[in-house]
């Protein structure tokens, strides 16, 4: 778990990163594995222009990794929702009284890649849907399972597939995931963007994270690219 108390040394040195790591964030096992899930029976219609998604799953560091390699997505930033902007910062956030879960804002192109693939990605590999207020060595309401949909379809889609999911007991306990509408999403600290790609060396990520995007790779090879589409990246070209 990554304590509160020492965000502050996890953007001030890669090498205290790596001793709060190995301290405290080593889990009794690594990343939970990938489950082979169907496809939603339902999707968001194709749509013109560039698309929103926010989902919470965990810490941000994985998820963002994942959609970082996942064509189609052409921005994953790391952030905060469900909470206020007053209280949109990771110490603050890390308390677990915000309401504010850890997640990621994915700006991606619909004529590349639906909103319901998206969703089939987040359930297979970038989390385990069925841990509540947790995931992994990390405890907390900000650690939750969530969606923050940004129109009606968003929200049907989801609906409809966590039924159909839960239906087919693809999954060896319920899904927890929580369905609500955005409210607003606030980028996390510069530090935390990219960091999957910028720390793969780092304990907590490899143990965590990166099977994470090997899954990606495996489970779905026609939606993956090598070169993550990074934070940085999006910042240099506008």
């Amino acid at each position: 778990m990554r304590r509160p108390a020492l965000a502050s040394l996890l953007a001030a040195t890669t090498a205290l990163s790596l001793t709060f790591a190995l301290a405290f964030a080593t889990p009794s096992r690594a990343a939970e594995d990938a489950v082979v899930i169907p496809a939603p029976a339902m999707d968001a219609a194709q749509a013109s222009g560039i698309q929103t998604a926010v989902v919470a799953g965990g810490c941000f560091w994985g998820v963002q990794g994942v959609f970082q390699h996942t064509a189609g997505v052409v921005n994953a930033v790391s952030g905060y929702a469900g909470g206020t902007k007053a209280t949109a910062d990771y110490q603050t956030v890390s308390s677990g009284r915000t309401g504010h879960a850890e997640a990621v804002e994915i700006k991606y192109d619909p004529k590349k890649i639906s909103y319901g693939k998206i969703l089939q990605i987040y359930f297979s590999v970038a989390h385990d849907p069925t841990q509540l207020n947790r995931q992994g060595p990390d405890v907390g309401t900000q650690y939750r399972s969530a969606l923050f949909t940004t129109s009606d379809e968003q929200k049907k889609v989801a609906e409809a597939y966590i039924a159909q999911l839960n239906s087919a007991k693809v999954f060896n306990k319920p899904i927890v995931t929580k369905v609500g509408a955005l409210e607003a999403f606030y980028p996390a600290e510069a530090y935390h963007q990219d960091y999957l790609t910028l720390h793969p060396n780092q304990p907590y990520i490899a143990y965590n994270d990166l099977p994470k995007v090997e899954n990606l790779k495996k489970l779905f090879a026609d939606n993956y690219i090598e070169k993550p589409t990074l934070v940085s990246a999006s910042k240099a070209t506008n």
